[in-house]
């Protein structure tokens, strides 16, 4: 069986972004009057999740550094629920890898996983709070908005997250993922509710990031105002996410899985997956066959996320780290994530695989698309079929060439 011929292209993506990140964190915080909040000698607990985002650690010593002017005492808490190893040390750690040390933050890092219990839900459900956060006069709330690899609703992950999940700690993850879906879409805004109004939030940053993963957008958010602007923010934030150029395809190759790319190893918004029970799939886009060649050296064997494809390879088989996989797919318990799809020799096969399976198509005029991975989407591999139908909405790299591979079957290096 014939494969398609695929040129290199450059999408082109609306990406506004901010060039004086310390400059607009302190308008923000004059904006909500953050001398009103706070007095001299009060103790500021500052939220800091898992997430690599961009110049998080930047807004986080400018705070530092105008709480400091205002005579209060600023120190950072690890918000993460239980990823770190759902460990004091760990959830340290993670901050550090993230560029968010005391050193260049300019404040102690309080890390501990005790929780004070606030209080029950009307279901029963206990709403805890990390015990650094709640002995601090106040909170600052902090965290990315974007759209959840989940679940699509009004608020998906962000500022109420962060607040019910990430200052909840493992004892609110546990409770809440045990209801599956239902918890963190339904009963996590109403735990994060409960969170603002009865500890000692002050105000919110949110932050958008644009499709290169730039700071977009900064907002300094009043107490009372979260949850509303936080919807206002997402709306922004998925207008600014890329996306596949295409609709329907019949392979999508992706070069790399990973938890350093997204929680579920590819973004389920890009892919159009799920895979969740009682969870609808998304309508688009369309993809017949998803391939996961690999997995990335920094998930370090956890390739969560393979469940989401159709087939993989050797390789990223040979790698997986069952024990860091599976801990993590059972605590989710969305445990279709981790199932392994059939496992070929090497790309070539795959590939060939997908194709034969491509019923009343030939090869030559499949719709096919190669990324490096799903967060990074400015270059792309198209096959021809596509080619003709987005050349004029993209810049063209290359021409139409064969499948480029290595001695062993698998594709050559991306090489953008």
């Amino acid at each position: 069986m014939g494969s398609p011929k695929i040129a290199l292209v450059k999408q082109k993506f609306a990406a506004p972004s901010i060039d004086n990140i310390e400059e607009h964190v302190k308008h923000e915080l004059a904006k909500v009057q953050i001398q009103e909040k706070v007095k001299e000698g009060m103790t500021i607990a500052i939220t800091a999740g898992s997430r690599g985002i961009a110049n998080m650690n930047v807004i986080i010593k400018t705070i530092v550094e105008e709480l400091k002017l205002l005579g209060a005492k600023p120190y950072i808490v690890p918000t993460m629920g239980s990823h770190g190893g759902a460990t004091a040390e760990g959830q340290t750690e993670v901050l550090e890898s993230l560029g968010i040390t005391e050193e260049f933050c300019g404040a102690e890092i309080r890390s501990s996983m005790e929780v004070v219990q606030l209080g029950n839900l009307e279901n029963g459900m206990p709403v805890y709070i990390d015990k650094n956060a709640y002995e601090a006069d106040g909170i600052i709330l902090m965290n990315r908005i974007k759209p959840h690899t989940d679940f699509k609703s009004e608020i998906e992950s962000g500022l109420l997250k962060m607040a019910a999940i990430g200052l909840g700690k493992h004892a609110q993850a546990l409770a809440l993922h045990s209801h599956g879906i239902k918890g963190i879409r339904d009963f996590m805004p109403d735990v994060a509710k409960m969170i603002i109004s009865k500890s000692k939030i002050i105000m919110a940053i949110g932050v958008v990031e644009n499709a290169f993963e730039k700071t977009a957008a900064i907002e300094a958010i009043e107490k009372d105002q979260i949850e509303e602007r936080e919807k206002e923010l997402l709306k922004l934030a998925k207008s600014y996410m890329p996306k596949l150029p295409v609709e329907n395809i019949d392979l999508l190759i992706v070069d790399e899985i990973g938890k350093n790319y997204t929680g579920t190893g590819m973004d389920t918004n890009i892919i159009g997956r799920i895979n969740i029970q009682g969870v609808k799939e998304p309508e688009s886009p369309k993809i017949k066959y998803i391939l996961a060649s690999d997995v990335s050296e920094a998930s370090h064997g956890n390739a969560l996320g393979i469940g989401l494809a159709d087939l993989t390879t050797k390789k990223l088989f040979q790698k997986i780290n069952f024990k860091a996989m599976n801990e993590n797919i059972v605590t989710s318990t969305f445990l279709n994530r981790a199932k392994i799809p059939i496992v070929l020799e090497n790309d070539k096969e795959a590939i060939q695989a997908a194709l034969r399976a491509n019923w009343g198509i030939d090869g030559e005029n499949a719709r096919v698309i190669r990324i490096p991975n799903t967060l990074h989407l400015e270059y792309l591999y198209v096959s021809e079929a596509i080619l003709r139908e987005i050349e004029d909405k993209v810049e063209v790299i290359t021409e139409l060439t064969d499948f480029n591979f290595d001695k062993n079957g698998y594709l050559e290096k991306f090489n953008h």
